[in-house]
């Protein structure tokens, strides 16, 4: 029905404008409660199985993390009596806020509904879930970056590029490929978020045009497996040719785009003497360029 596609889709995007426009924890919470309630109707419009089961998953999780986000900025207002997004100060309440984003954006260890929900959903709704909603968690967490626990970013960064380089290896589908490259974007940019916020927004905005490059190529080759991406030559050699070299800007090879904040980041990590986490993240980033390279092989 067109009528409800798109109240749908204005609730999906007014979800998000609330969410990084309001300076009120309870406005933001509202704003990421109609964003997850408008993109259901979405995730379920086809009735199979694999869709139903993927909105569940990701309305579980998503209400959790809407539920731990609550308590934490209500636990902050009673301590504090603030309510401003700015004003968050208690050491607890950092910490389950950070635990909430975490849990909503799909970052390690908390990333496990991530690759399930995508692989059960098409690519149209992928696409959306991979990029719009990242939107509105990474505002909060900017708008917080300079009250959160360091250490814990920084854990979390780490733990997130390993997993997501880990995680997509032994994979086949193309969508579970991408959620892992997700994954592992995210550990990039928390892990520079409390030193400089400025190379989150430019890894943000590259990884949001290559990712959306990458969903909108599948869908016009019809292309969710690997061995169909191997057959998608000889029809669409352009296209092809096209995605190809998105997949290795999204692992960051030079001189491609995706290399630009991936170089900044080490730099800015080296600069602030953690030298060790910047070789860490490195060497995860291979570990993604590996599958990449083996998709553009194939």
């Amino acid at each position: 029905n067109p009528v409800t596609l798109s109240v749908v889709l204005t609730s999906l995007a007014l979800g998000t404008i609330f969410t990084v426009s309001s300076s009120h924890w309870f406005l933001a919470w509202m704003g990421l409660e109609i964003n997850t309630l408008a993109i259901i109707p979405i995730m379920t419009q086809h009735k199979h199985p694999r869709a139903i089961e993927a909105s569940t998953k990701y309305f579980l999780t998503q209400a959790a993390a809407s539920a731990l986000l609550l308590f934490s900025s209500l636990n902050n207002a009673w301590l504090t009596g603030e309510w401003s997004i700015m004003d968050l100060t208690n050491p607890l309440s950092c910490a389950t806020m950070t635990v909430a984003i975490c849990m909503k954006l799909g970052l390690a260890p908390f990333h496990f509904w991530l690759p399930e929900v995508l692989q059960g959903i098409n690519l149209t709704t992928g696409l959306i879930l991979s990029t719009w909603q990242k939107l509105a968690p990474m505002a909060i967490l900017y708008q917080i970056a300079p009250t959160l626990n360091t250490p814990l970013l920084l854990a979390l960064g780490l733990v997130s590029t390993l997993v997501g380089g880990w995680g997509g290896l032994n994979q086949t589908q193309l969508r579970k490929i991408m959620a892992f490259s997700s994954i592992a974007h995210l550990g990039w940019m928390v892990s520079i978020l409390p030193f400089s916020p400025q190379l989150m927004i430019l890894n943000l905005t590259i990884y949001l045009i290559m990712t959306s490059t990458m969903f909108l190529m599948l869908k016009t080759i019809s292309s969710t497996k690997i061995s169909s991406l191997a057959t998608s030559w000889s029809k669409t050699p352009t296209t092809t040719a096209l995605s190809l070299l998105t997949l290795l800007s999204l692992g960051g090879l030079p001189p491609l785009s995706g290399f630009v904040p991936k170089w900044f980041i080490l730099q800015e990590l080296t600069n602030q003497n953690t030298t060790i986490l910047a070789t860490t993240l490195a060497l995860s980033a291979l570990l993604s360029l590996f599958f990449y390279l083996r998709l553009t092989y194939i």
